[in-house]
Formats: structure tokens, sequence, C-alpha cells
């Protein structure tokens, strides 16, 4: 019965949003109550359970958008992005251009969580698709895909660490393993993949950073590299520093700067300050934007809210754990069981870190059994937390609004290529146990 309750209300959603051009947010919140009540929660049970779903997802995330968004529109609006597109792409013209990006992707996601990453990647998607004339979710698939990797399968993101203490496994293997999945993974969900979104309608984009009026004079490309850089430098410096030394304990302050959210707070200032003095804007000017960039994320935030109450509402009505407790008696290799209880739970949960972090604790006994590495074990519940990211992940909505897509669109890319991504993990980790 919560099985085809959740089903139902997934396509009472899609009906609403596709087919009835509803506004997502009001559709999700109205799925998720419906849903809730359908599950047999209380009518109080259900409200409250809609109204921490909504808190708990914008938590922090609110804070990263917004000053992402503020960082992006100085990137843009000084015309560093530009700059940055046109070394990048150099001669390159065409679907080629796609790989340096993917790179950029890859080496951006590696010390970043995953919503950083992404606010640190849009202005030169951006920039490259109105460069090119690509689509925008072809440019988008091809970089991201990137950072879905990193975020499922490498460490120091946290669910590969929290999975890998939960398993006793080793964390340098775990690295190696996940380096070696990462590869293909990437490539074949990133710009291989890409190249079936070629004939994809252009759209704009929630940001609107590419109809911003380039600057007479652009900065450096060293300093419009820095400055769109500087919180990945920051947060990557301070990690390196804290695994090597007690920061609390010596310079107390470093700690503050390795927060994501000051991370990013510092890059908008300074990119302000050293941007704006080589293209002529004063920080006041550039200040007076803000409030621009930060309109269109209102929306943005609200359409994630909606899909985080949605996902709330089923992990309070034990739907998650309905679903997981009838997989746990499937007979099959321990790494597909691990494999497809991560994606049981990312399927009816939406958020990739907490189905892989339950998932863990559900499977540790096939850890214990020694038939196979725990390290394996780690790569493959990451792979299975990455499958089918659909209308209750607010990573879903974070991509189709921020490019602009329709609900259908964003299926086409994002949610194949999160789904891409899975099942390659899961044929590599199957590969290596042959070998390790």
């Amino acid at each position: 019965m919560p099985l085809l309750i959740t089903f139902l209300a997934v396509v009472a959603l899609l009906t609403l949003i596709v087919f009835l051009k509803w506004h997502p947010f009001i559709a999700l919140v109205l799925v998720a109550i419906g849903a809730g009540l359908g599950l047999g929660m209380t009518a109080e049970a259900t409200i409250s359970s809609v109204t921490s779903g909504v808190g708990g997802t914008l938590g922090d995330l609110a804070l990263i958008l917004g000053l992402g968004a503020a960082l992006g529109g100085v990137i843009a609006e000084t015309g560093a992005a530009q700059v940055i597109t046109d070394k990048l792409l150099g001669r390159h013209r065409g679907s080629s251009v796609v790989w340096g990006l993917c790179l950029v992707g890859f080496l951006i996601g590696i010390p970043l969580f995953y919503s950083v990453a992404f606010v640190m990647m849009a202005p030169i998607i951006f920039a490259t698709a109105k460069k090119t004339g690509l689509p925008l979710a072809m440019v988008a698939v091809a970089s991201v895909a990137s950072l879905s990797v990193t975020h499922g399968f490498l460490p120091p993101h946290p669910a590969p660490v929290l999975i890998a203490g939960t398993f006793g496994a080793d964390l340098g293997k775990t690295l190696l393993y996940g380096l070696i999945l990462a590869v293909p993974s990437v490539v074949i969900a990133g710009p291989l993949f890409a190249q079936t979104l070629r004939g994809m309608p252009q759209t704009t984009g929630a940001a609107v950073l590419d109809e911003a009026e380039t600057p007479t004079h652009l900065p450096s490309f060293t300093s419009s590299v820095l400055c769109a850089l500087l919180p990945v430098l920051l947060l990557a410096g301070i990690a390196v520093l804290r695994s090597v030394s007690d920061l609390a304990g010596v310079v107390p302050w470093l700690l503050l700067v390795g927060d994501a959210t000051v991370a990013l707070l510092l890059g908008v200032i300074v990119a302000m300050v050293v941007l704006g003095r080589q293209t002529g804007q004063s920080v006041g000017n550039l200040m007076g934007r803000v409030g621009t960039q930060l309109a269109p994320m209102a929306a943005v935030l609200l359409i994630i809210a909606g899909g985080g109450a949605f996902k709330q509402v089923l992990v309070d009505s034990g739907t998650s754990t309905y679903i997981v407790t009838t997989l746990e008696g499937f007979n099959a290799h321990p790494l597909i069981i691990a494999w497809l209880i991560a994606a049981a739970l990312r399927i009816t949960l939406g958020s990739a870190t907490v189905a892989a972090i339950t998932a863990a604790g559900i499977v540790l006994p096939l850890a214990s059994g020694g038939t196979v590495a725990p390290e394996l074990l780690v790569l493959a519940v990451g792979a299975g937390s990455l499958t089918c990211s659909h209308v209750n992940d607010t990573g879903f909505w974070l991509f189709k609004e921020y490019f602009g897509l329709t609900v259908t669109q964003t299926l086409r890319s994002w949610t194949v290529m999160e789904t891409v991504v899975s099942v390659i993990g899961l044929l590599g980790c199957l590969g290596l146990s042959l070998v390790v």
C-alpha cells in the first residue's frame, strides 16, 4: 500500500506540473500533504512533517545559494566569466568544449560540497552556453556530472567518509577505487551523454547571468580565476591544514574561514573589490545589483523547500523503511543488494546523502561478512544513492530552476545523467570485486 500511494503521489505531482501547468512549489506542498494523509499520518503530523521538511531543507542551503548567486552575478557582470570562458575554450567550438568544462567541474567538485560547487560552476556554464550557442542543459549536464560523481564516490565528501567509517573501510583505498570508477562515470554521464541533448531547446536559466552588459575594461584572467575559485581555495586549504594540525588550538579563526558560508561571503567581497577595481566599477555599484541577482533565487529556494517537504513526509510516514525492509530479503550479490537498498532510499527520500548514510546502517552486516571488500561496499552504496533523482529530490529542482528547464527536460537530462552515473558505478564495483 505505501508503494502504491507513493507512486500515485508522484503521478499526481507530474500531472499538476507538466499537464495542468501548476507552479511546482504549490504542487509540491499540496501533494506532500495529500501523501501524508494517504499514508496514514494525522493532519497534525502531516503539517509538522511538511514544516520540518521545509526548514531542514533550506537551512544552510539558503545562505549558500544566495551568496553563490551574488558571486556568480559579480563574476558575470564584471566580464570575468567571459574572460575565463574565452581562455578555456580558446579556438574550440561546438561540443568539444564540454570536455574542458567536465574537467573543471571534477577539480572543483573534489574539495567542495555539491551545492557550493554547483554555484561556483554556474556562471561559467551560462557564459559557455552563450558563447557556443549549445543548449544550456547540454553544457550543464557535462559540467554537473563531475560534481555528482565526486559527491557520491569520493572522500572527503560526507557520505563516502561516513559510510567508510561505518563499514571500517580504508579511506585511502576508497579514494583510489573511487577515482577508478569516477573516470568512466564522468566521461559517459558527462560529455558523452550530453551529446544526446544537442537538440534540446535553448533556455535562459533562472539566474539570467548572460544578460549582463560586458564592461569596457575586462579583468585579467588570473584575477578572474582567483576570484571565481577563492571559496574553493579557502575550503580546500583549510581542509588540508585541518588534516595536519589542530586549528582550534593554533589559529581558531581559520575554522571560521573554512566554513562554506563564510568562504562564499569572503569570495563575494573580494570579487567586488578586485574585479570592480579592474573594470572601473565601484563596490557600491556592484552591491546595488545584488538585489537583482538574488530575486530569481527566491523562487528556486521555495521550490527546493517544497521538494524537501515531500521528502520528509515519505520519511516520517515510514514509507522508506517499508521499501528497504522488503529488499533486505533479496537474494543476490552483496554489492547489488547494497546498491538496491541505497537506490530505494534515494527514490523515496530524495536526498543522496541521507539515502547513503541510512543505507550504510542497513547493509552493515554485509560488510562484516567478509565476502566483499568494504571499500567496494562504500562505493556501491554511494552509487545507489545517486540513482533516479526525481521530483522529491531538491537537487532535481535546483537543476531545473537554475537552468530554466521544464520538468520533462529535467527528467530527460538530470535524472538520466544521475542514473547513468549510478549504474556505471555499480558495474565498476562488480568489475573491481573480481580483482580486489
